[in-house]
């Protein structure tokens, strides 16, 4: 891309020459990795002079390399030159200084977006329903917790002063946060992100966020991979904490990422509307996600604690099952006539990676709309059977991933193996450390 000093002009015009650049290159786990750049170097990144190693893309969460990958050093390590993302360049409103931040992605030797980018698998999925003449529509909303400072990292989180075990939707609770949350409103407004509600959620220091719905798919991935980092950003600066772990408290509700999805034709017209009851299209549509939603649960479920929301009777959805205004269903339908209506992908913890969970949502939607499929009763039905519940096991979720037909036609079996290898590398490091409630428990009974 060679017009980025165009965008950088534009920047200091509005807000003043930067002091640097942040460049935040998403990997898989969605931990963005990148370099400062000194603010009066930007020719450097418009002229392609900014590189870093093409393994940056997919290290496991601790930030190692994963030999099985076949990247890093077992490859030589060699570098991709970083290309900014167009209308990524944002201030950083919690930062000192005058700092911008922008996304970058990485070309391979031919001049094109390494396959390695999530953000690229999003942009592969979107062209796909772009050639059939369909336009996806999307919002997502985050969940989170606000904390105390640790002193060490492994200590447990510990809630802001004064904060219920149950917060659901108390307004006083808002009024206690303020500052930190309208700051955190203030830096999405800054940076262009449109917010739409903000609510006390049910654990104790726990906020949603909403952002209205967009046709720019990618833009909406975007949005809350960035939202995240301002979330963190800023509260560091009210001397809190922020996380979007997947389940941070053993007693209380996880942290989840909804995703609302709606498929416009080339008029504009909601595919999934209809006058009254709910459309082919949308039943086909729940009908795919239902399908392949267990193939595609390591992405939805990264990580070790990511299973740890999968509970019976808990406030995340443990089973690939959909219902109407039924929060317990995997997939929601809010609303089934006129232009709103849309499902509601609940299964996601807020811990994924944006890019590749919208990627696996939409190949799931494509998927049932390609390959129509009865659907089961929904909850709501007091006929309706429970369905078989999701994986409870990183490891099981992780070996159907890396077995999918579904999964390879959607990522490429080489991005298949890539995340298959890295996850594989956590689970083995991961899962090897003894407890401590196994010593408190074991260790002098047995």
């Amino acid at each position: 891309m060679r017009n980025f000093l165009n965008e950088y002009e534009t920047y200091c015009t509005d807000h003043g020459r930067p002091d640097r650049l942040e460049l935040m290159l998403c990997d898989l786990n969605s931990v963005l990795r990148g370099k400062w750049l000194a603010g009066g170097d930007a020719a450097k990144l418009d002229g392609g002079d900014v590189r870093l190693p093409i393994s940056t893309y997919a290290p496991n969460i601790l930030g190692e390399e994963v030999a099985a990958t076949g990247l890093g050093i077992i490859a030589g390590d060699p570098d991709g030159r970083i290309q900014a993302v167009a209308g990524s360049l944002k201030p950083v409103p919690w930062a000192k200084g005058n700092v911008a931040q922008v996304q970058v992605e990485m070309l391979d030797k031919t001049g094109a977006i390494s396959d390695l980018s999530p953000r690229q698998h999003l942009a592969n999925m979107v062209d796909r329903f772009h050639t059939k003449g369909l336009h996806p529509v999307l919002a997502t909303e985050l969940e989170f917790y606000l904390f105390q400072p640790r002193l060490n990292p492994q200590d447990p989180p510990i809630p802001p002063a004064g904060s219920p075990n149950a917060q659901n939707y108390d307004l006083e609770i808002l009024e206690r946060q303020q500052a930190v949350l309208n700051d955190i409103l203030d830096a999405a407004k800054a940076q262009g992100l449109p917010t739409d509600t903000l609510i006390a959620e049910f654990g104790p220091g726990q906020f949603e966020i909403n952002f209205h719905h967009t046709d720019d798919v990618m833009f909406a991935a975007d949005m809350a991979l960035w939202f995240r980092r301002l979330v963190r950003g800023v509260a560091l600066t009210h001397g809190l904490n922020a996380t979007f772990m997947a389940k941070p408290y053993a007693d209380f509700p996880g942290n989840g990422m909804h995703v609302h999805a709606s498929v416009l034709d080339t008029d504009g017209t909601n595919i999934f509307t209809v006058d009254s009851g709910v459309s082919p299209k949308l039943k086909a549509a729940v009908g795919g996600v239902l399908e392949t939603m267990r193939d595609m649960q390591a992405i939805f479920a990264p990580h070790l604690n990511s299973y740890r929301r999968f509970k019976p009777e808990s406030f995340a959805p443990s089973a690939p099952d959909w219902g109407f205004d039924n929060r317990a269903a995997a997939i929601r339908l809010p609303e089934t006539t006129g232009p709103g209506a849309r499902l509601e992908h609940r299964i996601s913890g807020a811990d994924v990676n944006p890019y590749l969970a919208i990627t696996a949502i939409l190949g799931g939607i494509l998927h049932g709309l390609e390959n129509p499929v009865e659907l089961p009763l929904p909850l709501d039905d007091p006929k309706s059977s429970p369905a078989a519940p999701l994986a409870s096991d990183w490891e099981q979720a992780v070996e159907r991933f890396a077995a999918s037909d579904f999964v390879t036609d959607t990522f490429g079996a080489a991005y298949q193996k890539i995340y298959t290898d890295v996850r594989r590398d956590e689970i083995a490091q991961l899962t090897r450390e003894i407890s401590p409630i196994e010593y408190r428990t074991y260790l002098g009974r047995l």
